[in-house]
């Protein structure tokens, strides 16, 4: 994989592949480059992909103390390496950190594509708790990688206790643990929207194109979410895609890549 130094000295890497307009993958919770894969091999005959690890992850090396801006400054090095614009494509928290990104960054990025920012900003889903943050840093510390995977898994994603034990049978379940120390970073990119407010009206500026997309089989805290944020964003419009749920990254890279190589605004 090739590297760029962030802004505080940290090692970003990421695999660069395709020809077109710079694309920048910005991957969920618990994922690093490897999990967007797909997408990316699905992207690459319309966009140049940057398909890179997030600080802490996989390849990437991590300096304290961690902070949403440090991130944001980790895409703006790799917009620097894109020529100086690109767009973002992000995934569940994923997608929130590339709003966040845009927001700063302003023309820096072209546009926007985001699946299903997961904003909890009603009574459709129990709110993330108050000390959420502070409860996975108490874990990590104490060296429970499985618990602070747990914890996210029934605080964060609202998966019942019982199929909790399903998923650690299952071999992503050792990846997740892996990359649990960077789940503070997504509670801290999330901040109060997933409290069951309704969604900041000043956290955000951005002015570029965005594509805000949803599957027909998700939850709906995800549709209620789309449908809050695009009343936010001057250029934004929403798409729904068939038969597909928050998996869509991995399970469906095709149908995700062919939304987003079609989408005009």
């Amino acid at each position: 994989m090739n590297t760029v130094i962030s802004k505080d000295g940290t090692r970003i890497a990421y695999k660069k592949q395709g020809n077109g307009p710079a694309l920048i993958l910005v991957s969920s919770a618990v994922a690093d480059h490897q999990d967007a894969a797909q997408l990316a091999e699905q992207l690459t005959s319309h966009f140049t992909v940057y398909n890179y690890d997030r600080r802490g992850r996989g390849h990437s090396t991590d300096t304290a103390p961690y902070s949403v801006e440090r991130e944001v400054e980790d895409i703006a090095a790799l917009t620097e390496v894109a020529g100086g614009q690109a767009s973002l494509f992000g995934s569940s928290s994923g997608a929130v950190l590339a709003l966040e990104a845009a927001s700063l960054l302003g023309d820096r990025v072209t546009k926007l594509y985001l699946y299903e920012p997961p904003f909890i900003i009603n009574d459709s889903r129990k709110p993330v708790p108050v000390d959420y943050v502070q409860q996975l840093n108490s874990l990590t510390e104490a060296g429970k990688r499985s618990d602070a995977v747990e914890y996210f898994a029934s605080e964060a994603l609202g998966i019942p206790g019982e199929f909790i034990g399903y998923m650690k049978a299952d071999p992503s379940w050792n990846k997740m643990e892996d990359l649990s120390h960077t789940l503070a970073y997504d509670g801290l990119i999330m901040g109060t929207t997933q409290s069951g407010k309704p969604l900041p009206t000043n956290r955000w500026v951005v002015n570029a194109p965005t594509l805000i997309m949803t599957g027909e089989n998700s939850e709906p805290l995800f549709h209620d979410a789309a449908q809050a944020l695009v009343k936010l964003l001057p250029k934004a419009a929403i798409h729904t895609l068939a038969g597909q749920d928050h998996s869509a990254v991995i399970t469906a890279p095709e149908v995700l890549a062919k939304t987003v190589v079609d989408f005009e605004l």
